[in-house]
């Protein structure tokens, strides 16, 4: 369980601290006890999670990391984040050597490989008082990926950056790429809002314009056209009942 710190003199970003651990049981869960703002990485976890309390499975050679921040923002505002870091996350992979035209963003949370999920992404938030927590969590398939049986049907299938590219990418090595890019991601956020967040992650949407299906969590589902994403980060779908706004679901394609 002992901990390293990442190299500061290799690309990391000021103003950010890193603890490095051989294993935990999440990295999230560790992020929300944390003071922040402090990336957290583990080379293993032994109850990693997903959305909707879903187990994340976490061998060796993938990338878990979470990063712990104290904003101020309302709750709205706060979960807008998760744009900021798939956007960042996009930056990273093309940092490490990944072609940018395979990279696209599946809203709300996932990225894509060729069309084939190579990341997902996680925000929990911990009320403390002045020090309130908003862990983002990240894990993206670096070396290995689920099998396809382990996954949802229907869903998007798996694949790992090893098996699309050929690159080899160390964890540590990844979480710096990572660090970096979302440190300029989250500056763009403060000094200017949602705005360019939106219109780059729709530049970069997966599947914008096409017939899509959102199942919600209490199992009502919804296919119509992806329109675009608002200024709230809901999905927009046109359906055969009309223009609809959706805050949260699965999505899946056709």
């Amino acid at each position: 369980m002992a901990n390293t710190s990442p190299d500061a003199g290799a690309g990391w970003p000021q103003g950010y601290g890193g603890a490095v651990f051989d294993s935990l049981p999440s990295t999230n869960a560790a992020a929300l006890a944390a003071d922040g703002p402090i990336w957290i990485m583990a080379h293993q976890q032994t109850a990693g999670r997903g959305r909707r309390a879903r187990s994340w499975d976490s061998p060796r050679g993938n990338l878990y990391a979470s990063l712990c921040l104290h904003p101020h923002d309302p709750p709205a505002q706060m979960a807008l984040r998760s744009f900021a870091a798939a956007l960042a996350l996009r930056g990273a992979l093309i940092a490490a050597g990944v072609a940018g035209d395979v990279i696209t963003l599946k809203w709300p949370n996932d990225v894509l490989l060729s069309g084939r999920k190579v990341a997902g992404i996680l925000l929990e938030s911990s009320p403390r008082g002045a020090l309130a927590c908003l862990a983002i969590g990240f894990g993206v398939n670096l070396a290995t990926h689920p099998d396809l049986g382990a996954v949802d049907v229907g869903a998007t299938p798996p694949t790992s950056v090893l098996r699309e590219t050929g690159l080899t990418i160390a964890p540590e090595v990844f979480l710096t790429h990572l660090a970096a890019s979302y440190a300029l991601r989250e500056a763009q956020f403060a000094q200017s809002g949602f705005a360019p967040l939106r219109a780059d992650f729709l530049a970069h949407a997966a599947r914008i314009g096409e017939v899509i299906t959102a199942r919600l969590g209490a199992g009502a589902a919804h296919t119509g056209r992806y329109e675009t994403i608002d200024e709230t980060g809901n999905l927009i779908l046109t359906t055969a009942a009309g223009r609809m706004a959706i805050a949260a679901a699965d999505v899946f394609f056709g």
